[in-house]
Formats: structure tokens, C-alpha cells, sequence
């Protein structure tokens, strides 16, 4: 029985592994390193259009009466904090780059999360959009009288024309966070303009990795547009983009663009409309790959009402320092409920290991220590289990001859569960510590996906980055030996059969380890030495197996009738 529920948890994970490795369509890769080319295709699609088709170039300015109130030329400021480094230019008052100081990509070089390389029709983040494509150009074009205040981490820029259109942008640096106030004003003479704030096209995290989607290949995943309006989160991803989802509008927890590692959102909005438009980026020099990229359109109802926004790395601590429900834009998935707890326990141990490896190792150690009493009453289990088999198959071959819908098989199972009463034997429990497995083995999966904390965190020798696969894929296949020599010595409680199947198992799991995470098969490989330990020195405890000898074909237990004795009865063939 244990064998058959284990049996059919493990091929239902096969068959979630085939499909999402070979027949579901993979994330499009990423580059390895940015680049200032122009791209080859552009392709772009609004939330409620229909899909993705070449973007047609940012209207051009048109020529207009000259600024009243501006700058002659064309100039950056630079806010810094601990965290951020913050460029803009006057011309539009927009950002030119946001350069997280703690994080590196693929190149050693900080992560800037302003794309790059990308075509000049493109917006920079922070532009404004308007209802008349000409004035939005106008706009965004303009060169802004720019006043800086450093102390408060403060930059204002302000202009207006001959035709009294004006704009002011003001932005100010959280200087303990990645948080950025926005606040953005337009008039046309005394007339309010309803304008939106545009950040895209992003994220520009081209140094991204990660061990791949469920069980897929090796890639970075696609962005995706997300938003919390009540208790759920919404996630759409960037293909419903492209498909034409509708824009959506309320007043928001969070809203905004996240990729795999990195997030820009609005945070406690109050009512607006958000309008997520798709890039698809064709990789110079790399036919056939292309970077995927969201952009959002911000309209406010209220125009010139602060809006907060998150530009930063998806830290649980961090997130949840300004808001705990925030932390949901991590996408831990189903299974948020235990890794959040390992994260935290993963966390406090690396406080004195100094090593994320090591940290995963430990936290291994630690399960193995909490569940140990269950492994070993479940290893006892199957010792009785093992004890029993030679007089379990004594019932089932005097039973062989008839068919499954006879109503004599009743008597048969009636037998088993006997012995197995007798005998204290438990067919349930050899199965259960394996199927607990599976939850941490999920949560872990999720937990070194996820967690920034592992983005390009070496352990030792080759293994440079805990969150990737591993590189000569050593630690699959020290985990595939293990497994095998783990079903090997397991006492044997099914038919040749099913062990056999079961014997399988090493190898399939050897497979699909090739391409998840390393620290996710350092988990595995840990968790398996652990498990052969414990079994020899169960097997050490218990002592030589005693050996139970079939009862003859013609006796059978009964129990006398009120008597609640058992006693032997002949029965002639």
C-alpha cells in the first residue's frame, strides 16, 4: 500500500516535470550582458490592445514658442543615498538611471533597473503622458529649471512655454529605502492637464538568473504586471499583456512591474488607472532571442496628489519595513506558508555561518534532527513490515485463484490487517516520512527561486551561484548516488515489482535536478546522507531481522465466538 501511494506521488511529479520541461513554451533567455545597441525589432502592445505589433517612433517635438521658465542646455543631477544612485536629466524631468549599490549582475557591475539599449522611441521612466501625443512630446522634451536640495535628497524641475503650458516634477529619495516620491503637476494657462506618469520600459535587470521556472530550463523569467486591490494579488503575466488584458483601475496596496528579482510598484495609491503596455526587444547580434519588457501608465485622479514608489529588490525585510502586505509581490506561490518560516530560519543561521551554502546545509541538519523520532518509528514500521511478508504472501497465494470482484477476497484482506494487528506492523507509515518530504522539497524549491538573499550567492568551488544550476552538475548526480544507495538498503515491503519502479526514481530525480537550483540539490543530497545514516543505525538498534516462517497452506486464524481467544483450526483441502 505505502509503495503504491508513493508510487503514484512520484509519477504525478514526473508528469508536472515532463510538461513544464518539454512541452510547456519556455521563458524567452536572457542576455548575458547589457548592450547599447539599438535593437533590430521593436514590438509594442498596450493592456487593451490587441497583440504586440512594431511601435511606431514618440511623436517629435513639435516646435514651440520658447521657455519662459526653463534651461538653456541640457544638464544631469545625481541623488545618492546608501542604496540608490538616482540620475536624472532636465530635459523632461525624467530618470536616466537607478543603480541599486548592493546588487550585481552577470558583469560585476551594480544593477541599473533604467533598461538600456534600448530604441530612442522608447520612454525614459518617469516621463508623462498626456491625451495629445504632441504635447506629451512637447513635454518630455522640454529643458526644465532644475533646483536641487542634497541634504533632503530633493530635486524639483519647472518650466513653462510662451503658450503658458507649464509642468513641475518634484522627486525626493527615501534616504533608508529604495523609495522614491513622486509629485507631478501640468497646466495649460490656468487649466489643469490630466497627465500619467510613465515608468518603462523595464526592468532593467539584464544580470537576472535564476534556476528557471517549475522545473524548466534554465532561464530568466518573463516580466510580469501585478496589483493588490483587497486581500487577493493579482498577477498578470507578459503574455496576457500582449493578448490584450484591460487596464485596471481602484485605489491599490501596490501596483506596478516586477521581474524575477526586482520590482517598481505605486504603494497606497489612492484612485487611478493602470495601463501596462509590452516590449518585445529582438537582441542584436542573437537571432532568435529577445528580451521581454513591461511599462505602466499611472493616472492619478487626484493630479499632483505624492505618489510613493518602491524601485528596488524584492527583500522580504525590506518590503515588509514599509508595508507588511507588500511581501506578497513575492511570488512564493502556493507554498508561501512554509517558505517564508525557512527563509527566516535560513536567514538567522547564515547570521554565523557567513555562507548561504552552509546555511542551507545546517537548516537541513536541523529538519533531519526535528523529524528523526518520525523517520525512526516509520523505519520500525517497516522492519515489522519486512518481518511479515513471507506469511502476508502465504495469504495472498491461497487466495491467487480468484478473481478481484469475488466477495471470498473480503477474507483475504480481513487476514492481512490480522497479521498486521498481531504483528504491530503498519502498512501507512513506511510511506508518510517520504510524502513529508515533498512540501519541504516545494517550499525549498520556491524559497531558493525567489529569495534575493541567494541571487548570485557563491558556497564554495564551483558553485558560485546557490540560486542557478550547478555548472558540471556534480551535486545531482552525488544526489542521484545517494538516492540509490538509500532505495537500496530500504527495507523491501512491496512486490519486485514496484521496487524495481521505485528503483527508478534516483534516476528521474537525477534529471530534473540537472537544471534547478544548486542549493536546492545541496538540500537534497544532505537530506538523503541523513536519511542512510539514520537507517543504519536503526538496523544497528533493532538488531538481525527475525525472520517470520508462512503458516502452512491449510491453517488459518479464527477467533472464537465470545470467547475472544484466537485459536488454530484445520481445514482440509
Amino acid at each position: 500500500m505505502e509503495r503504491r501511494t508513493l508510487l503514484a506521488v512520484f509519477l504525478a511529479f514526473v508528469v508536472v516535470y515532463v510538461y513544464q520541461a518539454y512541452i510547456a513554451p519556455p521563458a524567452s533567455p536572457a542576455p548575458t550582458e547589457q548592450t547599447s545597441a539599438a535593437p533590430t525589432a521593436v514590438a509594442g502592445a498596450a493592456l487593451a490592445t490587441a497583440p504586440a505589433v512594431p511601435a511606431a517612433p514618440v511623436a517629435a517635438a513639435a516646435p514651440g514658442p520658447s521657455m519662459v521658465v526653463g534651461a538653456e542646455r541640457e544638464e544631469t543631477v545625481t541623488l545618492e543615498t546608501a542604496q540608490v544612485r538616482a540620475v536624472f536629466t532636465n530635459r523632461g524631468g525624467r530618470l536616466t538611471n537607478w543603480v541599486l549599490k548592493g546588487y550585481l549582475d552577470r558583469t560585476g557591475k551594480p544593477v541599473d533597473l533604467v533598461a538600456s539599449g534600448l530604441s530612442i522611441a522608447q520612454p525614459l521612466p518617469l516621463s508623462i503622458e498626456t491625451d495629445t501625443p504632441a504635447l506629451t512630446a512637447r513635454l518630455n522634451d522640454a529643458l526644465l529649471r532644475t533646483q536641487v536640495d542634497d541634504a533632503s535628497k530633493r530635486v524639483v524641475f519647472e518650466g513653462e512655454d510662451g503658450d503658458g503650458v507649464a509642468i513641475r516634477k518634484e522627486f525626493q529619495l527615501d534616504p533608508a529605502s529604495f523609495l522614491l516620491s513622486v509629485s507631478v503637476s501640468a497646466r495649460q494657462g490656468t487649466q489643469p492637464l490630466a497627465t500619467g506618469l510613465v515608468w518603462g520600459p523595464g526592468l532593467g535587470d539584464l544580470g537576472a538568473t535564476t534556476g528557471g521556472g517549475f522545473f524548466s530550463r534554465d532561464t530568466s523569467r518573463a516580466p510580469e504586471a501585478l496589483l493588490q486591490n483587497g486581500e487577493d494579488v493579482e498577477r498578470v503575466s507578459y503574455s496576457k499583456v500582449v493578448e490584450g488584458s484591460t487596464a485596471r483601475t481602484g485605489t491599490y496596496r501596490f501596483i506596478g512591474i516586477d521581474d524575477h528579482y526586482f520590482i517598481v510598484a505605486a504603494l497606497s495609491t489612492g484612485p487611478l488607472t493602470g495601463t501596462f503596455k509590452a516590449l518585445s526587444h529582438a537582441m542584436p547580434g542573437q537571432e532568435g532571442r529577445e528580451r521581454q519588457l513591461l511599462s505602466v501608465v499611472l493616472r492619478q485622479q487626484e493630479p499632483g496628489k505624492a505618489l510613493k514608489l518602491y524601485v528596488g529588490p524584492k527583500s522580504f525585510d525590506v518590503m515588509k519595513g514599509i508595508d507588511g502586505e507588500f511581501v506578497r509581490a513575492i511570488n512564493f506561490g502556493f507554498w508561501a506558508w512554509l517558505a517564508v518560516p525557512f527563509l527566516g530560519v535560513l536567514k538567522w543561521i547564515y547570521g554565523f555561518a557567513g555562507n548561504w551554502g552552509w546555511a542551507i546545509i545546517l537548516l537541513t541538519l536541523l529538519m533531519n534532527i526535528v523529524i528523526f523520532p518520525l523517520r525512526h518509528k516509520t523505519a520500525v514500521s517497516m522492519r515489522k513490515m519486512q518481518e511479515v511478508q513471507p506469511q502476508m504472501k502465504a495469504i495472498q497465494d491461497r487466495y491467487a485463484g480468484l478473481k478481484a470482484t469475488d466477495p471470498a477476497r473480503q477474507k483475504m484482506n480481513a487476514e492481512i490487517m490480522a497479521l498486521y494487528k498481531e504483528k504491530g506492523a503498519n502498512p501507512v507509515s513506511g510511506c508518510l516520512p517520504t510524502v513529508l518530504t515533498f512540501p519541504v522539497l516545494f517550499a525549498f524549491y520556491s524559497l531558493l527561486s525567489e529569495a534575493i538573499e541567494l541571487r548570485n550567492a557563491p558556497f564554495a568551488l564551483w558553485i558560485q551561484d546557490l540560486s542557478t544550476h550547478d555548472p558540471y552538475y556534480v551535486t545531482p548526480i552525488l544526489m542521484g548516488v545517494a538516492m540509490f544507495w538509500q532505495q537500496w538498503m530500504t527495507p523491501a515491503t512491496g512486490d519486485p515489482t514496484q521496487r524495481r519502479m521505485m528503483m527508478f526514481m534516483p534516476v528521474m530525480f537525477t534529471g530534473m535536478f540537472l537544471t534547478l537550483p544548486s542549493g536546492l540539490a545541496i538540500y537534497y543530497f544532505v537530506n538523503t546522507l541523513w536519511g542512510i545514516g539514520q537507517q543504519y543505525f536503526t538496523n544497528w538498534m533493532l538488531g538481525p531481522m527475525a525472520v517470520q516462517a508462512p503458516r502452512p497452506p491449510a491453517e488459518r486464524r479464527v477467533k472464537s465466538v465470545g470467547s475472544g481467544k484466537t485459536e488454530k483450526v484445520e481445514r482440509k483441502s
